[in-house]
């Protein structure tokens, strides 16, 4: 198996940047606003909200929309405050994976501005409990208010990186995630520390970018790429050994949504992908796709 090498200091710096200037972005947007909508139809995101949200397809170009947009539905984000929802750089729905259950610990890695971490709290109900794992203090800040606007108590946002993630063994009965994983320098860490956390017969549901196929080194240099949830993507079998070799079961990969070079370009990496042959570039079209990536910890005798 090959390992893919990037600096993981320079990495998590360069993420961070990216990431804390993508929360300003959102607070400059306009997109919250009916004067955003001219023909889409504007749906309530909480009722705590003074203004509507337009759906994704109001926000950003079409081809920005093409990873991001259009994750959750209606209802969904109608228990949201709006800030979560426009935080939201997810490339899936990972809540959707698995039926949550009352009573229920779950641990978002990589959570963001929270939208993850809400719904399922509110799906395992009061007796059940939602970490979120982050490493940049804008987007704990964030979380944190879009849990005190949501009302929601059993809730905990923790500062880490998620491969060492600051929890005892046997901590939740499921790990989620969100376009992250991919983010990691070192995946197989990651992998580890989720099966640690994991209690016996424990969930791992995730969405992550997948390569189909054999992924050109050429695109792993270039740091914006790897924020872009290009670089770091995994290859689908390698994805499913990796998994496989740290001991967990029952691995299966869904693939929910395919991309175009256009798609691909727009999420940061199109002066690594100038710098290919046209042949490579053909080759690459259609090949990066997200994935549901679902997995079991082993039942212990």
């Amino acid at each position: 198996m090959t390992e893919r090498t990037a600096d993981a200091n320079q990495l998590r710096t360069f993420i961070q940047e990216r990431y804390t200037q993508s929360i300003q972005d959102v607070s400059q947007s306009s997109c919250c606003g009916p004067t955003c909508c001219s023909s889409a139809e504007p749906v309530q995101v909480t009722a705590k909200a003074d203004t509507a949200c337009c759906d994704s397809s109001c926000c950003g170009s079409a081809s920005d929309q093409a990873v991001t947009g259009n994750l959750y539905n209606q209802a969904e984000m109608a228990e949201l405050p709006v800030a979560a929802v426009l935080a939201s750089r997810g490339c899936g729905n990972p809540t959707a994976l698995l039926a949550l259950q009352p009573g229920e610990k779950v641990l978002d890695l990589g959570s963001g501005g929270g939208i993850d971490v809400l719904l399922s709290a509110r799906r395992v109900g009061p007796d059940g409990f939602a970490y979120g794992l982050d490493m940049t203090d804008a987007m704990l800040e964030l979380a944190e208010r879009n849990r005190q606007e949501a009302g929601v108590e059993n809730v905990r946002f923790l500062k880490g990186y998620i491969e060492d993630i600051p929890l005892p063994d046997n901590a939740v009965n499921v790990v989620i995630s969100n376009c992250v994983i991919n983010l990691s320098a070192d995946k197989r860490q990651v992998l580890r520390e989720a099966l640690r956390v994991l209690a016996p017969a424990g969930r791992f549901a995730v969405s992550d970018i997948v390569f189909q196929g054999t992924f050109p080194e050429e695109l792993r240099h270039d740091l914006e790429s790897w924020a872009g949830c290009v670089a770091g993507a995994l290859e689908e079998q390698e994805y499913r050994q990796l998994l496989a070799e740290i001991g967990f079961g029952d691995i299966e990969i869904e693939v929910t949504r395919r991309y175009s070079l256009q798609d691909i370009a727009a999420q940061g990496a199109s002066a690594s992908l100038a710098r290919l042959s046209d042949s490579v570039r053909q080759e690459l079209d259609g090949k990066f796709v997200s994935a549901f990536i679902r997995a079991r910890k082993p039942a212990e005798a």
